[in-house]
């Protein structure tokens, strides 16, 4: 397995936010984390990138386990994260926000080429000079996007990528996400859209109220029962 979490308890202030969870994504695959608002996928994700400790619990990437290892020992080893709401520098250009990405990749790695990046978004392009916060939506997802596939992970963390995006980039980055599950990387998706969330992965689990209630198969997935943990 890519990654491998057992009994991961992690708690904000007094509240039991993560509940003793166990969950794997197997390597070259895409699993989707699903569950309304509020039930602790999010928090998910930044234990899993070392952006919030974690109570107790194994986090073992490619078998090494990691839960003591800082944020960027994890994007060392090969994590990549795309945060919900992007969190791209408004202030810095595409281009910076790119070396950025190349920054944080430390020396050593190999870096994907500006080249290599602009074939998967082509619209960033013509923007490497235009402010984070003057692209859309959508632009500053793909952005968000590209910046951490800049230090070639292996295995990508994706929080929310359609939220509050046009249908037409959606269609673009189910086609990026695509090529890159080719190429074999592992991607954890966390997302509320039901039907992108199928489009893409073969292995599903279900949050609710921090822990995990359902777990399965993509193909085997029951839209409707799924609709219900989906529900406010």
């Amino acid at each position: 397995m890519m990654l491998e979490l057992r009994g991961l308890n992690q708690f904000y202030g007094g509240s039991h936010t993560l509940r003793g969870i166990d969950l794997t994504v197997p390597a070259g695959t895409c699993t989707a984390l699903l569950g309304r608002n509020g039930v602790g996928k999010t928090t998910l994700l930044r234990c899993l990138m070392g952006l919030l400790p974690v109570r107790s619990g194994r986090i073992a990437f490619d078998g090494k386990d990691i839960a003591h290892l800082t944020a960027y020992q994890r994007a060392r080893l090969g994590i990549g994260y795309v945060p919900q709401g992007r969190e791209i520098f408004p202030r810095l250009t595409v281009a910076e926000n790119l070396a950025v990405g190349e920054a944080a990749a430390g020396r050593g790695r190999s870096i994907a080429p500006r080249d290599e990046l602009e074939a998967l978004f082509p619209a960033l392009r013509t923007m490497q000079k235009r402010r984070g916060g003057d692209l859309s939506g959508g632009q500053q997802q793909q952005l968000a996007i590209a910046r951490a596939l800049v230090a070639r992970p292996r295995l990508l963390l994706l929080d929310e990528p359609t939220e509050g995006i046009q249908p037409s980039i959606v269609k673009d980055i189910e086609r990026v996400l695509r090529v890159l599950l080719e190429r074999g990387m592992t991607i954890l998706l966390v997302e509320q859209y039901v039907d992108f969330a199928k489009s893409l992965a073969q292995h599903y689990a279900i949050l609710s109220r921090g822990q995990v209630v359902d777990r399965g198969e993509v193909a085997k997935l029951n839209t409707e029962e799924v609709r219900h943990y989906l529900a406010v």
